[in-house]
């Protein structure tokens, strides 16, 4: 059920701060909440957003949807679309977009949603369990070397293929996987080794939840999107929790940071850079003495230029 399940935002004023840095000078300013996740940062931006103000979130996930739908708020308008579909608003017409990426505590934390090895639960994985197909469907047919590549490439996991060939006999053996603790136990039996501290199957289950979900080209295709709908000085903000969304996040701003030549027309005037990178921000120690999720997030800043 929605709101059962508890959150608490990362980076929460230094994101928000960051995004409304200049809304003052702007008539009718529109900013987007490309996560909404439970609201943290949509509830701070609306209580700083003029009247003549608008904010747009999105989330894939209806439990989100629903608890955007109890902001009583006429400056909020919530859509049930990953933030992908960033690219359908009006060219120029955004102040800032914020994205916070990741997935939130009561998706981990509530077993139904199948996020988590901590606790048994169906292997869904899935941020809109209404669509698409589950992690549960897709470990029951794929091949062993399809397996071993997402969890190497999405999981950064050395044992991939050791991993890829236990799910593939335990499929002949006794029948695919149905739940997280059958999944984090294989996995267990599979790494002989792992860092201090970290349970075996952390990298196999971020592996397919970025998998099933897309996360990756998602990403890459609302950081582009983001260049035609930023108007001139819009702000770009990204809160990112792993390498492989950071990496992203970090090569986007610094590509469009500088001036780009046409190597097919090398004698042509450089098209002038689209983005000013601004600033990229950690949780201070007393944030993640506070919430040891926030430990690993990373927040970037970027400017759109006028140009």
């Amino acid at each position: 059920m929605a709101g059962t399940w508890q959150h608490t935002t990362v980076l929460l004023n230094e994101a928000v701060d960051a995004l409304l840095a200049d809304v003052s000078s702007k008539t009718v300013p529109t900013y987007v909440d490309a996560t909404f996740g439970r609201g943290g940062h949509s509830r701070l931006i609306l209580s700083r957003l003029p009247a003549a103000g608008r904010l747009i979130a999105f989330d894939k996930d209806p439990e989100a949807v629903a608890e955007a739908a109890r902001i009583a708020d006429p400056r909020l308008s919530i859509r049930h679309e990953g933030f992908r579909a960033l690219g359908t608003l009006p060219p120029g017409s955004l102040a800032g977009v914020l994205l916070d990426l990741g997935v939130s505590s009561p998706q981990i934390d509530n077993p139904a949603r199948g996020f988590s090895f901590r606790a048994d639960g169906p292997l869904d994985m899935r941020m809109d369990p209404t669509r698409g197909t589950s992690a549960a469907e897709w470990l029951a047919t794929a091949p062993v070397e399809q397996m071993a590549e997402v969890i190497r490439d999405y999981g950064e996991e050395r044992f991939a293929v050791q991993i890829a060939k236990a799910i593939a006999a335990r499929r002949q053996e006794r029948g695919p996987l149905a739940t997280t603790g059958e999944l984090a136990e294989l996995v267990a039996r599979a790494v002989k080794t792992r860092e201090p501290g970290q349970d075996p199957a952390t990298r196999t289950f971020q592996a397919l939840r970025i998998f099933v979900n897309a996360e990756l080209e998602e990403l890459q295709e609302a950081l582009e999107a983001s260049l035609d709908v930023l108007a001139p000085l819009g702000r770009l903000v990204v809160i990112s929790f792993h390498s492989l969304e950071d990496r992203i996040v970090k090569q986007f701003i610094a590509r469009h940071s500088r001036d780009e030549v046409d190597r097919r027309a090398p004698f042509a005037p450089p098209r002038p850079m689209k983005l000013r990178a601004l600033a990229r921000v950690k949780p201070s120690a007393d944030e993640v003495a506070a919430n040891p999720r926030s430990r690993s997030a990373i927040m970037r800043v970027a400017e759109r230029t006028t140009a």
